[in-house]
């Protein structure tokens, strides 16, 4: 394929399972952006060769100059895997203004910060692929995170909303919505919540993040030139509509 793909939040869990397949299906020039962590994202590098990128989504001014930077080392990005996202979670009780507003920054804001960055090349080129990662907790909610289920639930609007705009020029923009996947988030909970959990997914078992990364490669491809404005559910028939 030969593209340049970006995959926010790319060093670790979903992120990083998604860079290396776009890495291995697509022959892609992958690079992973990330926020925090120097050590682990120089890890990453070193175990994957995969270049990393620091900048931190939910600014708009740093993420416009990040892209640009990737751009200016690597050619334009064709690819765009909007997987960055945290969670604050308390009940609305509970819950302050800064845990609903930083959720919302980074989890839904990044998808808009990344996006303006990089779709007017898209259209330029006239090709392009967004791929944006939601949650069945953005479809079905959750107890104790309003914050997060919003911004989840956001993005699969977004994501309706911006495969309009893109599809008449060669972009397509669509969604996964992940289930519960064996990551480092999902392994913080407790194990007798995390028993409950799985004991409501049909296939009686966590996904796994390469499951995820099977669809993203999926929804990058040539062959998924019909597919846009589509959430793509990946959850163990845990939620169904």
């Amino acid at each position: 394929m030969g593209r340049v793909a970006i995959v926010t939040g790319g060093t670790r869990g979903i992120g990083r399972a998604i860079c290396e397949k776009l890495r291995d299906e697509h022959g892609a020039t992958v690079v992973a952006n990330y926020a925090g962590n120097d050590d682990a994202a120089r890890a990453f590098s070193q175990e994957t060769g995969i270049a990393t990128v620091k900048f931190d989504v939910g600014d708009h001014a740093a993420a416009q100059d990040g892209c640009r930077k990737v751009e200016a080392e690597h050619g334009p990005i064709d690819i765009l895997v909007n997987n960055a996202g945290i969670t604050r979670d308390g009940t609305l009780l509970k819950m302050d203004y800064d845990d609903w507003n930083e959720v919302m920054r980074i989890n839904l804001g990044g998808c808009f910060n990344m996006a303006k960055a990089l779709f007017p090349g898209m259209k330029d080129r006239g090709w392009g692929r967004i791929v944006n990662i939601g949650s069945i907790n953005g479809q079905a909610g959750q107890y104790g995170q309003v914050n997060y289920a919003a911004a989840k639930s956001g993005i699969h609007g977004f994501t309706k909303a911006l495969a309009q705009e893109g599809a008449r020029f060669g972009i397509t923009v669509n969604a996964i919505a992940p289930g519960y996947i064996d990551t480092d988030m999902v392994a913080a909970v407790p194990e007798p919540v995390l028993e409950k959990i799985v004991a409501r997914i049909p296939v009686g078992r966590l996904g796994k993040a390469e499951e995820i990364a099977r669809g993203v490669a999926f929804l990058c491809s040539e062959d998924a030139g019909f597919v846009t404005g589509s959430t793509m559910s990946i959850n163990g028939g845990q939620h169904m509509y």
